[in-house]
């Protein structure tokens, strides 16, 4: 086994032991779209809000993806 095919089995395994997050529903993901457009048409949708929002689904921890 080559250290690619080592580091690839490697890096499989870190995937497989980390926990999904589940994606909002349709009905929940139509209220964060209607929230935030209503805070861009009162002009209060500021990227510490989005970056509030999306830093959930951010795992600053793990490698990159690509």
């Amino acid at each position: 086994m080559t250290d690619f095919e080592k580091e690839l089995e490697t890096m499989a395994e870190q995937v497989d032991e980390q926990s999904e997050q589940p994606l909002p529903s349709i009905e929940e993901q139509k209220a964060i779209v209607e929230k935030f457009k209503k805070l861009e048409a009162e002009g209060k949708l500021t990227p510490e809000i989005l970056e509030a929002h999306f830093a959930q689904f951010n795992d600053k921890n793990s490698p990159p993806i690509h």
